[in-house]
């Protein structure tokens, strides 16, 4: 059977799993229910998101054989979201990271009414870590859950406003709700630090004895019951304690934490965080394809007067080809960056995750996130009026987008982290690095463009070290860290850059069509471009480009773009999305008449009878 360009794409795109991982789940949000709803009311759009949940539920395989298979829910967090946002963010926080910390570290015989009540979806888990005072700060949370010994049960506390829960799903107090609760554990008059706690706070009637809620104020498009939770020295038993290796009761009923100090214990219990950056990740990059994919598709047909023609589709200037094949190079990079992150990261110890998987991992989040908040601004921009319309998705993708880049860590406080994670392996010893040699390079080559990543990214760590290991200055280590942090975050973004475009040059040379081949070249070429002339007057100033090279960057790009017209359609047939799935009018085959459709404004051709009258 001959390979099609598409399908030679779509399986670099997927990683060769869509039939098997992502195909029923394109093919479940067919369904009626996930068609749009327009005059809903937050509450009732916050609503329809439960009922769809459930049935994503009940349509798939139960949660527990999802965890089981990394790539299967990364996939459930790639889908749902391009037809409702708020269904994504409801199935990742019961998949990933509550019901995942139960698999994690609460899968024991005690809990077994619990764990099932939840792989059924009986009850929805909402995951309460953050407070109002701390945000991303989870450690030093001050939730409590006292031990008393006498009725072997954990009292938990809000002891003051800046220790509320802050953003989980608790305002519709008529859905049966079983929380994951992080809190510090104490016992004994010991601090043990942070755990995670199982806590019924609603069953289908209202809030349970001790628990309040109030609703967060409203956002855009995402109509959840976003809230304020608050703990009144509520009892819980002591099985629903979730400590799995980080301690147990002894048989003497006091509470023995693991070896090691709390910060161990507490990343141990915050260990779907990883995944759900993944997660995260897989939802922005499918965004931002749907995003391009509808764009590109209406430009293809919206026709606009040119000098000396009419009827031009507006794809046909260069402007907005730069602006949308540029966006959808980034959307193919991010993707198969991610790729690469999802593949290191089910390749690894889940037991014990090695520091550059992580860093690759939180690289990818705040770059993915980032790089899809633009790509989305850049498509509904230039859908003009109709990318207005939440009906054509990109508006709500953008609403999408604003959540992720603070999900599972607010991306320039993840990226800082990880910068001052890197800068601090090293010694302060390094001597420069050799800018390579551009003379005769081709611009378009992407190993000459990941050369010159690499160059710009090896500078600014090792002048990132060298500042922070001067001691000739009379300064604290805060002092020291701020006056390299944004060198730092850049260096860090610049990894994942140069990573992205070794995983595209990768996919080029894995293309198995010729026509896939040939699109994909050329795109990856201005990612690359793209990329390298954000800096092009430190690549130009360190002699890693010539002059002659930084004045042809504008010119290439163009050329590229020309190149890339014919195979647009090619490049997003390798997303496998639909009209039929997305049903965003400006999408379809003839938008003029879907939007007609969808106003019911039909025109007066539309408007006669079968025979003509």
């Amino acid at each position: 059977m001959t390979l099609s360009a598409s399908a030679d794409l779509s399986r670099l795109l997927f990683d060769g799993r869509y039939e098997q991982t992502h195909q029923d789940l394109h093919d479940l949000l067919l369904d009626p229910l996930f068609d749009p709803r327009e005059g809903l009311t937050m509450t009732e759009a916050g609503k329809l998101a439960y009922e769809r949940s459930r049935a994503v539920h009940a349509g798939l395989e139960r949660p527990r054989e999802i965890l089981a298979d990394p790539w299967r829910l990364f996939a459930l967090a790639e889908w749902p979201s391009l037809v409702d946002v708020s269904t994504f963010s409801l199935l990742m926080v019961h998949y990933n990271l509550a019901f995942g910390t139960v698999v994690e570290h609460g899968a024991r015989d005690d809990l077994k009414d619990l764990f099932d009540e939840l792989d059924r979806l009986d009850s929805f888990s909402p995951y309460m870590a953050t407070e109002l005072g701390y945000g991303n700060n989870v450690a030093a949370l001050r939730t409590e859950a006292v031990y008393d010994a006498e009725t072997e049960t954990f009292v938990l506390n809000t002891p003051d406003a800046l220790a509320q829960k802050y953003m989980s799903y608790s305002g519709f107090q008529d859905v049966p709700k079983l929380a994951m609760v992080m809190a510090r554990l104490k016992a004994d008059g010991k601090d043990h630090g942070v755990f995670p706690f199982l806590v019924r706070i609603s069953d289908g009637n209202g809030l349970c004895e001790g628990v309040h809620a109030a609703p967060c104020p409203e956002k855009p498009v995402q109509g959840l019951d976003n809230g304020l939770t608050w703990f009144d020295h509520v009892r819980i038993p002591r099985r629903n304690l979730l400590h799995g290796d980080m301690g147990g009761f002894d048989e003497n009923g006091v509470f023995r934490p693991a070896s090691g100090n709390q910060r161990k214990r507490f990343l141990r219990a915050m260990s779907r965080i990883l995944p759900g950056r993944l997660c995260v990740s897989s939802a922005a990059t499918g965004a931002g394809r749907a995003s391009v994919y509808i764009a590109l598709r209406y430009a293809a047909q919206r026709l606009t007067n040119a000098p000396g023609r009419n009827d031009l589709p507006v794809i046909e200037y260069r402007s907005h080809q730069r602006a949308l094949f540029t966006a959808l190079a980034k959307t193919y990079a991010m993707t198969l960056l991610l790729n690469h992150a999802k593949a290191e990261f089910t390749g690894a110890p889940q037991d014990a995750v090695p520091a550059e998987l992580n860093h690759l991992v939180s690289i990818t989040k705040a770059l993915s996130t980032w790089e899809m908040t633009e790509v989305i601004a850049t498509c509904r921009e230039r859908c003009g009026a109709q990318g207005i319309f939440s009906v054509n998705r990109i508006a709500d993708y953008g609403s999408l987008l604003q959540g992720l880049v603070t999900a599972e860590g607010d991306n320039q406080v993840l990226l800082a982290t990880t910068a001052g994670q890197i800068i601090a392996q090293g010694g302060d010893d390094e001597e420069p690095g050799t800018a390579p040699d551009p003379q005769g390079r081709d611009l378009r080559d992407p190993r000459f463009l990941v050369e010159a990543l690499r160059y710009r990214e090896q500078e600014l760590l090792r002048t990132a070290r060298a500042s922070m290991a001067d001691d000739s200055r009379d300064r604290t280590y805060f002092e020291a860290w701020n006056g390299t942090i944004n060198s730092g975050l850049e260096m860090a973004r610049v990894r994942g850059v140069r990573t992205a475009l070794e995983s595209f040059a990768a996919a080029v040379d894995e293309a198995r069509e010729e026509t896939a081949r040939a699109a994909l070249g050329p795109l990856a070429a201005l990612y690359g471009l793209t990329e390298v002339g954000r800096d092009a007057g430190w690549f130009l100033a360190r002699g890693a480009l010539t002059a002659e090279q930084v004045e042809r960057l504008d010119a290439e790009a163009e050329a590229l773009c020309a190149e890339l017209r014919p195979y647009a359609d090619t490049l997003i047939g390798g997303f496998n999305l639909t009209p039929e799935l997305l049903r965003a009018p400006i999408a379809a085959d003839d938008y003029v008449a879907a939007f007609q459709q969808r106003t019911g404004a039909f025109g007066p051709a539309a408007a006669r009878t079968p025979d003509g009258s």
